[in-house]
């Protein structure tokens, strides 16, 4: 079957004469065919130029947590911005969000940004100006944002560049980084306990901070093994190391309190974004009452024109408050197990070798091999390009998941049951469609 792209492929070639590649972020650049421009989405879906409707499984790379315009999100942003929008001084709808991050997510004291790439940046400031040290760790995979400490060994990293488990090579994943740069980060294999404790050990004295996503987020959501994240946590403590969760994606996705609800670890400090304002721009740093306390005139900086604009932060209150008072969370887990069991058993009938990973809320597929990845390392051995092809003979048919497997597949409250039912027939389709091509 064949899509009609024409007024989107007409439309995408005239972003090119004004937008390098077309797009205001690499990640949206999936070459001059298959790059879309999506006009609108409501609920679960959206819809092409050329009004081609998909089942989104994107989710904009995860912060729509309830659905596309959702109408009580919205309806609270258009009320709240009848009365401007931007004051440089604190609006009560900042300290209403603040206090509804911190209620949530157990944390002390919250700061406002707007992107999580500006909050992830913040938090390593805080945590070298608290502890007086500037290296820290991060973990093979694992992504963080755009600034220039964390571009090293991303998960857009080929694993072959990367060097041993026992001594891995800080790969640089952009032009235009100083050198000098490299020296601050430590990248390490996620889940092996062996190299961080050495690492730990022999650098202590150097880490401001242990940096990590809970569950590999642009790694097809690999989860954490039991008892990792509690052994970063006892390293933290017993060498005065702060522990920072980057809880872009996480956050308000798989608990109400994120990973830290979730796995049962308190981290230092945590950065939000994403599914905590349901699409508009808000993030937020939380942190404990020590640590936070660095921040402040003469001392840490940390500011922002837009920090706590009244679109994001009205968008952040009427979400957050849904969350609290609503089982979306647990709506969104029962929807999504349906989902991750129905592909793992037509995959199984199919013969096709995988592993399903991750949570409902955010999961991955890894084909060609039926272990288990523990980490990065592990996802690259998987068959890329099966992938990639079963994911756009799903796009073809109207269900849109991520053409790159390391992009994990996001579930929101407006997946209902027809469209689970729906996204499984097309699968199965898509599924018998890329054997037939092998």
């Amino acid at each position: 079957m064949t899509r009609n792209l024409t007024q989107t492929h007409a439309l995408f070639q005239k972003a090119k004469q004004f937008i390098p590649y077309g797009v205001n972020s690499n990640f949206r650049y999936w070459g001059d065919e298959d790059t879309l421009v999506v006009t609108r989405g409501e609920g679960a879906y959206i819809w092409d130029a050329d009004e081609n409707r998909y089942i989104d499984y994107r989710l904009a790379f995860g912060p729509i947590i309830l659905g596309h315009s959702y109408p009580p999100v919205v309806e609270r942003v258009a009320e709240a911005i009848r009365d401007g929008t931007l004051f440089a001084w604190t609006a009560p709808l900042e300290i209403r969000v603040a206090e509804r991050v911190a209620r949530m997510t157990g944390m002390d004291k919250v700061r406002l940004g707007n992107t999580g790439t500006e909050v992830t940046m913040h938090a390593l400031r805080i945590a070298r100006g608290y502890t007086g040290r500037e290296r820290f760790i991060k973990f093979e995979g694992q992504y963080h944002g755009m600034h220039d400490y964390v571009l090293f060994s991303t998960a857009s990293t080929p694993a072959r560049v990367m060097g041993s488990r026992r001594n891995p090579i800080n790969v640089q994943m952009s032009s235009g980084i100083p050198e000098g740069i490299r020296h601050y980060v430590i990248n390490l294999p996620f889940n092996d306990f062996e190299r961080l404790e050495e690492t730990v050990e022999a650098h202590w004295h150097e880490l401001a901070a242990i940096m990590v996503e809970p569950l590999l987020g642009n790694a097809a959501g690999i989860l954490p093994r039991p008892g990792w994240l509690e052994k970063i946590r006892e390293l933290c403590d017993c060498y005065g190391i702060v522990l920072i969760f980057d809880e872009v994606k996480t956050g308000f996705r798989i608990a109400n309190g994120g990973a830290q609800e979730y796995f049962g670890v308190r981290a230092d400090l945590a950065t939000y974004a994403k599914a905590m304002g349901n699409g508009f721009p808000i993030a937020a740093i939380g942190g404990k009452e020590e640590v936070m306390g660095v921040i402040g005139p003469g001392s840490v900086a940390h500011g922002g024109t837009y920090s706590g604009n009244i679109v994001g932060a009205a968008a952040a209150d009427a979400t957050l408050e849904i969350l609290e008072t609503q089982p979306i969370i647990e709506t969104i887990f029962q929807r999504g197990q349906q989902l991750m069991d129905g592909i793992d058993e037509i995959l199984t009938r199919a013969d096709i070798p995988h592993f399903v990973i991750g949570l409902p809320p955010i999961f991955g597929l890894i084909l060609g091999t039926d272990e288990e990845p523990s980490d990065f390392r592990d996802y690259c051995e998987g068959d890329d390009a099966l992938y990639e092809r079963l994911a756009m003979a799903l796009i073809e048919r109207g269900v849109m998941p991520d053409g790159d497997g390391r992009e994990p597949w996001f579930l929101c409250y407006s997946h209902g049951e027809q469209e689970i039912a729906e996204t499984l027939t097309v699968f199965k389709e898509a599924v018998k469609s890329v054997k037939r091509q092998t």
